[in-house]
């Protein structure tokens, strides 16, 4: 495959993670941690506390996605609650993760398409992107921006990571009927 193929929705499969899939999920991240410019932590995290994280968001009753193509694990994504407090219960945070080697491909639509219709099955009005480092970061504004997120805001050198200052662009999109109508 080639680095411009694009390709068809079914040649990608998306369905929930399974516990199988953390070896996959952790490796995926721990590029990113280690090279990407997204992550805002340092250490890749072991093995068991993505496991945790697995299920602190399944206990949530929230999805938690993995993309397979041919049968192997090419990205991942999930949504959390966006904060604790009561008023926020409306509102989701998102998080996205491609394997390096398959960027600009179409797993990360594939994921986020199956995220957002995950995500407006339930109650929930808002999803919110956290794109670590902002305005360096084009492909995965990009994939916000076809998929329905507006940038919201930006916090200016909010991360310290190798040696550099790193902005956060949040983006923004509605889910269900958004804030045009009252919660349930």
């Amino acid at each position: 495959m080639s680095a411009v193929e694009i390709l068809s929705a079914s040649e990608v499969e998306v369905r929930d993670a399974q516990p199988d899939d953390v070896h996959a999920i952790a490796a995926i991240y721990a590029w990113h941690v280690l090279n990407g410019r997204a992550s805002f932590e340092e250490v890749p995290p072991a093995i068991d506390e993505m496991r945790q994280r697995m299920r602190d968001i399944a206990a949530e009753g929230l999805p938690w996605l993995v993309a397979l193509y041919r049968g192997v694990v090419v990205g991942y994504c999930y949504a959390s609650l966006y904060r604790a407090r009561p008023a926020y219960r409306y509102t989701l945070e998102e998080s996205i993760y491609v394997d390096a080697s398959a960027t600009g491909r179409g797993f990360g639509s594939a994921l986020m398409d199956a995220l957002i219709a995950r995500c407006e099955q339930g109650h929930w009005r808002q999803i919110i992107a956290v794109v670590g480092d902002g305005h360096n970061n084009s492909g995965s504004i990009r994939l916000h921006k076809k998929h329905g997120f507006e940038v919201a805001g930006q916090l200016r050198s909010v991360g310290y990571k190798k040696g550099n200052w790193r902005d956060t662009l949040i983006m923004q999109r509605p889910l269900n009927d958004g804030d045009w109508t009252l919660p349930e």
